[in-house]
């Protein structure tokens, strides 16, 4: 149900260079549980599972055209779970591939008089796509290097820059400053903003989107909430739902459960920053209008919405893609 109120973009506690450093790793750390674990029997998929599939199933084959980029990763956030949902699908999709090739080529095979094949009847893998996997980068403004090269070091498809990178002015050899041992594929740079944008002001979210428009051939704006009353109880609900896991999901943190049980600054400032976040949230008509319409010609864009968690914890995409 729509809030009958305009977008209002009061503050975040977790975005004021005055809350201590220690308590938003703790806040951003919560976030980071929210995205990628799933809590039974409110979630069937956890929220990055769920929005990982969303991207695979909007571009479809074109994914493998694409090299995603990550702007505002924080911590990390749910980008590596993105990597690791697309490519397991894609590793999927190849294998089944494989398999259906080798099946029409046996089928073919029987039905031939005189064949040639190998002593032992099997044919190289090697046939396979191997090609089929996508990259995904990690980038900040305030780049969190220990935690990035914690999660890129689960995989090989998981990258990130060093330096600081401004969404509003991306470096035309963004690709090359990645930190990876081999150049990265020739593909099509893919913003990826997740749980980012609506922490911009209309003037800076106008910049970034100039900038994405100039810079990219295509960008995601993935979002955990709306601008909704099932969005605000939802996010009234994070305060209990933190306060039944962090014992056991933070075992062993004894400052992340000091924060969260004996003086609950964390759950507090989740709530609170969550209540925000549905608030500042924007719509497609409003995203739309931060554009110019000559900056908009030959891209198209595709809005949405899925539950996340039983009963109305929502999650919204807004997707552009360049056609020309």
């Amino acid at each position: 149900m729509a809030v009958p109120l305009p977008r209002i973009h009061f503050y975040e506690i977790d975005d004021q260079s005055w809350f201590p450093s220690i308590l938003r790793e703790k806040v951003q750390a919560c976030l980071t549980l929210l995205w990628t674990q799933r809590f039974p029997p409110f979630q069937t998929r956890s929220p990055a599972s769920l929005i990982a599939h969303t991207l695979r199933t909007l571009l479809g084959p074109t994914i493998k055209d694409y090299i995603f980029i990550d702007f505002a990763s924080g911590a990390g956030g749910p980008t590596p779970q993105f990597e690791r949902e697309v490519n397991k699908t894609l590793a999927l999709e190849s294998i089944e591939k494989y398999h259906q090739k080798q099946n029409s080529r046996s089928t073919t095979t029987r039905r031939r008089k005189d064949v040639n094949t190998p002593a032992n009847g099997q044919t190289s893998h090697d046939e396979a796509d191997d090609n089929d996997s996508v990259d995904f980068i990690l980038t900040d403004l305030f780049p969190h290097i220990p935690s990035w090269k914690l999660a890129c070091s689960t995989s090989p498809h998981l990258h990130y820059i060093p330096q600081p990178i401004d969404a509003c002015s991306t470096p035309p050899n963004l690709i090359s400053l990645v930190s990876s041992p081999q150049p990265l594929p020739p593909r099509k740079p893919f913003h990826l903003f997740s749980l980012a944008f609506h922490h911009f002001p209309d003037p800076l979210a106008r910049a970034v989107l100039r900038n994405t428009l100039a810079t990219s051939s295509g960008f995601a704006i993935f979002e955990l909430q709306s601008r909704s009353l099932s969005s605000l109880f939802t996010a009234l609900m994070l305060g209990p739902a933190l306060w039944l896991t962090s014992w056991y999901r933070f075992w062993g943190d004894w400052t992340h459960l000091f924060w969260s049980y004996v003086i609950p600054v964390v759950p507090i400032v989740v709530v609170l920053d969550g209540l925000v976040s549905a608030l500042r949230t924007r719509t497609r008509e409003e995203l739309l209008a931060l554009m110019d319409e000559k900056e908009r010609e030959g891209w198209r864009f595709e809005s949405g919405a899925a539950v996340h968690t039983w009963p109305m914890g929502e999650a919204t995409w807004f997707v552009g893609i360049k056609e020309s």
